[in-house]
């Protein structure tokens, strides 16, 4: 609700807690979130359990928060169905779509992207080949997220060479489309890589979620998207 009127900037990166946390446990990283946000001066997309956005929209005030799924119902009957006005009134700053853990065929996914569209929530996109990163850059979202499926929760990051491929197939289709590079960050040194070579930017969920402690890798792992930024951008 804070965010209404902005744009998300350049680098950025993405928090998904998951089912790792519930609860205040989920307040928590989001406030923790908010925090390095402002220190770091670098947006954050926040994913957040349905069930907690509105709060959580309301107490961090500089996130972008994001439901983790909707449908592409209108308002009417849908039990049980993600409503896409719903998802706005409680504060949602957009919607995440296509997650491996929530797939949608193509036809499903256009046909949301302009419902989330309608109700004036941004679009994130999840993709796991370059093939399909294209394909879901003709229905023009805001963010299209490349991840190898295989690498999510691993701690292994993609290839770089596959970094900049996926970049590529993304913006020859639209260049304004914003591309996040995830799977398998673990860290601030991988962080740092990703965002080195080239990606706009990058998200962790595990490596967050599964950290000792939570609030130190978080602040880690933003402190390093700033820093390879302003490295890239040396003259």
């Amino acid at each position: 609700m804070a965010l209404a009127g902005r744009t998300l900037r350049v680098p950025f990166f993405e928090i998904g807690p998951k089912s790792y946390l519930y609860g205040d446990d989920v307040l928590d990283l989001a406030l923790a979130a908010d925090r390095a946000s402002v220190a770091y001066d670098i947006d954050i997309l926040f994913t957040a359990p349905v069930v907690d956005l509105r709060r959580i929209a309301r107490a961090a005030e500089h996130l972008f928060v994001l439901a983790p799924h909707m449908d592409p119902l209108v308002p009417g009957r849908g039990l049980a169905d993600l409503l896409a006005e719903s998802l706005a009134a409680a504060g949602a700053f957009g919607v995440m779509l296509n997650h491996c853990e929530k797939p949608l065929t193509l036809g499903a996914l256009e046909k949301t992207i302009l419902r989330a569209r309608e109700a004036g929530l941004f679009t994130v996109v999840c993709t796991d080949t370059i093939t399909q990163a294209a394909a879901a850059a003709h229905f023009h979202p805001g963010v299209i997220v490349t991840e190898p499926a295989e690498l999510i929760g691993t701690g292994q990051a993609s290839d770089l060479s596959w970094v900049t491929a996926a970049i590529d197939a993304v913006k020859s289709v639209d260049p304004e489309i914003r591309v996040l590079q995830g799977a398998g960050i673990s860290g601030g040194e991988d962080v740092y890589r990703v965002i080195f070579a080239g990606a706009e930017a990058t998200g962790s969920s595990s490596g967050i979620v599964k950290a000792p402690d939570r609030p130190a890798m978080i602040d880690e792992m933003i402190r390093a998207v700033r820093e390879a930024w302003d490295a890239r951008h040396i003259k």
